[in-house]
């Protein structure tokens, strides 16, 4: 018995701590030093592993490259899932329609996969500003809620009673999972669906129900990208561009290249470079922290993404993102028991779009 190759870190910790509680008490565990409160939202947790520790000591280091042995064995595994990719039809199959498997796997799982994101606070400050009591009309939209996990905690804790949280998810089911809980109240939350790579047409604006051009204070994009095809996300930062106020916040969260589940990987899931489709036909992908730099911070309305190679010569001044912060957090997670060690990899961001151009505005009032 095993978590799933994908699992949160929370999860596996917790998985390793009920299968293999500790027979010795951590000594370190009770060191000031290594329980101080973080200030610093990127700084992702202060337990490091020094030279002379017992790497089976505790379950979890924070910050922790990946050694030489596991990145000899996950070329030798990228190399096999590149050997035996998804067929061309199953290839079609899975990006034709991703919503049609994420309905699948809400209603198998319905509520209970995800746990509650109870860090959301600590890792991303600005939604514990945007709730205080106070703090006025906020509008904050979630891009792929799922079952609400993100959501409810956030309004659980919220004393802002002008706070307006708009959760979206492309699969019907998992909205219907939100508006079906205990915690949903129209007050606070609204749970609409809407797909993040919709492109406007005579029928629909392409943006999520109830919201105009320009609305929204913060967007919350926790494990969503990888869940696109590379090819979507030009549209998707679109939309994003388009709901956000100027000033506004992204906040981004998603998978690290070689992360564990990256590695794990089997013959048969292998979709494109970095991308895969799981399983349960979901998709997957995992980014690098220099490609999620030059793909926020470069993109225009009017050039929209840049490739890679385009990208390394665009300039940054002119992209309507500005990246505020980005890291790239690396834990390594431990079975003591059987002795396996397991590397995480994940990157968070805060991403803001840039202030409007006040000649640009002066413009416009002289037009109209």
């Amino acid at each position: 018995m095993s978590p799933p190759p994908d699992a949160p870190a929370d999860d596996i910790i917790t998985f390793i701590q009920n299968v293999n509680p500790p027979q010795v008490p951590a000594h370190r565990s009770h060191d000031p030093a290594n329980n101080l409160k973080r200030t610093d939202p990127f700084q992702f947790g202060s337990r490091f592993l020094e030279e002379g520790d017992d790497v089976y000591e505790f379950n979890a280091w924070d910050h922790v490259e990946p050694d030489d042995e596991f990145l000899a064995f996950a070329e030798v595994q990228y190399a096999k899932q590149r050997e035996s990719p998804v067929s061309d039809f199953d290839k079609q199959r899975f990006n034709k329609d991703p919503a049609k498997w994420w309905n699948l796997f809400y209603k198998n799982n319905t509520a209970n996969f995800f746990k509650d994101r109870k860090w959301l606070r600590q890792e991303f400050p600005v939604l514990a500003e945007v709730t205080q009591k106070g703090a006025g009309r906020k509008v904050v939209l979630e891009v792929g809620a799922g079952a609400g996990n993100t959501a409810f905690p956030l309004i659980t804790n919220n004393e802002n009673e002008e706070l307006m949280v708009h959760a979206c998810d492309f699969s019907k089911t998992a909205v219907q999972v939100m508006r079906d809980s205990e915690h949903y109240d129209p007050k606070f939350i609204s749970a609409d669906v809407w797909d993040v790579t919709a492109v406007p047409d005579e029928e629909n604006n392409g943006l999520p129900p109830g919201l105009a051009e320009e609305s929204v204070d913060v967007v919350i994009l926790i494990f969503i990208f990888s869940a696109l095809a590379p090819d979507q996300w030009d549209q998707a930062i679109r939309n994003v561009y388009r709901v956000l106020k100027p000033g506004g916040l992204v906040l981004f969260r998603d998978y690290g290249r070689g992360d564990l589940a990256q590695v794990r990987f089997k013959k048969g899931r292998y979709m494109d470079e970095n991308f895969y489709v799981r399983g349960d036909g979901t998709r997957v992908y995992f980014f690098d922290k220099d490609q999620l730099v030059n793909m926020w911070a470069t993109w225009t309305p009017e050039e929209g993404l840049q490739m890679d190679s385009e990208a390394e010569s665009a300039d940054v001044s002119k992209g309507v993102f500005e990246v505020q912060k980005i890291g790239v957090d690396r834990r390594l997670i431990v079975n003591r028991q059987r002795k396996l060690k397991m590397y995480r990899c994940w990157i968070q961001a805060h991403y803001q779009k840039r202030g409007r151009d006040p000649a640009a505005v002066d413009a416009e009032k002289t037009d109209s």
